[in-house]
């Protein structure tokens, strides 16, 4: 039985407003868009990254450090993007 790949990262929240609705709606499109089964976890609080009530219950503010963790066939993709997402402040300043 093949291994299952799993990838995790940590970034930062850079842009000044944190994950309010808009990013975290961004974030969670993304992670719909591959097969990997997506965690997003803020300090002890691990929630679901698909699912827009879990991504908001992080409360993540600017400075906020988040895992990103992903496991399946596309895991690293995954990751890659949603860190990327994150990295860029979700497109606000």
């Amino acid at each position: 039985m093949p291994q299952e790949t799993q990838e995790i990262r940590t970034v930062q929240i850079r842009n000044r407003a944190g994950m309010h609705a808009r990013p975290a709606a961004a974030f969670v499109k993304l992670a719909g868009q591959y097969r990997a089964h997506v965690r997003v976890a803020k300090e002890s609080l691990e929630v679901d990254g698909k699912s827009i009530m879990g991504v908001l219950m992080l409360a993540a503010e600017q400075g906020s450090e988040l895992r990103v963790t992903a496991s399946g066939d596309d895991a690293a993709q995954a990751v890659e993007a949603l860190v990327e997402l994150v990295d860029r402040g979700f497109g606000e300043a």
